[in-house]
């Protein structure tokens, strides 16, 4: 019991502000890489898009990183099994396992299965980071889960009965396993060299992983039409985003920094309204509101709820 005990960063009486407006910044940037893979579909093929973004990210931050990677070459091979395995987790398997899944199963079995991130993740973060098991956090979870339900259900529960199981669930199951267990061993593993540096390692090991995939796959060049989806995939989504959710993990702790996936869907589904012109629905507000209440929920401290007692 003593690891549910073990005090995470940040105060009892409250949330250090800068890596909560981290980790949403992360997720309002993911979000919109939701709505430019929606919009690359037509204009560049899945393997493409998902190699150029990280070659692209590799190639822009590898100016920064050189002389560091160079001064500590000797720590970053001691730990490259372990950076190479969150390149792997955090920059391949959960993309390429969601693209494949969508061959094979429903937009509403693919939204079940990524609402269940917040929960794998907290329970991950107490068997192997030694992070405190919350109460909050798990009804936060749950309340979120339930909202989150609704909103892929597009209101109507017996959609979620309607979409039947299939082998691209087992796929999202991995898919997101792997997504909590990036931020879990982010949080666990602390290597030590700076975080800009653990990054630019990690997209290497992706660069390489991927290879092989895009020299297998249809090529794509790069258009006038493709190359600002392109680029936004590989500079707010492969650079900035994960740099700030680095620091949100190692700030906030994984269960607690998971909690805002909760928000994914409400973000994509607000972008989708004012980019793509897609109409406000009741299940949007209802759906939204209690995952957002749900993240309101997880984020808080026991300390806060003692108090409010």
């Amino acid at each position: 019991m003593a690891k549910f005990q073990q005090r995470e960063s940040g105060s009892d009486n409250g949330l250090p502000m800068m890596p909560v407006l981290l980790a949403l910044a992360t997720v309002v940037i993911w979000s919109g890489n939701t709505i430019v893979s929606k919009a690359a579909i037509d204009v560049i093929h899945p393997a493409s898009i998902a190699f150029y973004r990280w070659v692209i990210a590799f190639l822009v931050l590898a100016p920064f990183v050189l002389r560091s990677a160079w001064s500590e070459r000797h720590v970053s091979l001691r730990y490259a099994p372990k950076l190479a395995f969150l390149g792997l987790m955090g920059m391949v398997a959960y993309q390429s396992l969601a693209y494949e899944a969508a061959k094979t199963t429903t937009a509403v079995n693919m939204g079940v299965l990524i609402a269940l991130v917040p929960l794998i993740s907290t329970f991950l973060a107490a068997l192997i980071a030694d992070e405190r098991l919350a109460v909050t956090r798990i009804i936060g979870g749950i309340v979120s889960f339930a909202g989150l339900l609704y909103l892929t259900a597009r209101g109507n529960i017996s959609n979620l009965i309607e979409g039947g199981v299939h082998v691209g669930d087992g796929l999202m199951i991995v898919a997101v396993f792997s997504s909590a267990l990036y931020g879990v061993l982010l949080k666990r593993w602390r290597i030590p060299i700076s975080t800009w540096l653990q990054l630019w390692w990690q997209i290497g090991a992706a660069v390489l992983i991927l290879l092989p995939f895009w020299l297998a796959s249809e090529k794509s060049p790069l258009t006038a039409a493709n190359l600002p989806l392109v680029l936004y995939a590989a500079l707010p989504t492969s650079l900035l985003g994960p740099f700030m959710w680095m620091i949100a993990v190692r700030e906030l702790g994984a269960a607690r920094s998971s909690m805002f996936f909760n928000l994914f869907p409400v973000l994509v589904a607000a972008l989708a309204m004012i980019l793509l012109g897609e109409r406000l629905e009741s299940f949007h507000v209802i759906g939204g509101g209690l995952a957002l209440l749900g993240v309101m929920i997880g984020l808080r401290q026991p300390a806060q709820l003692a108090a409010g007692t």
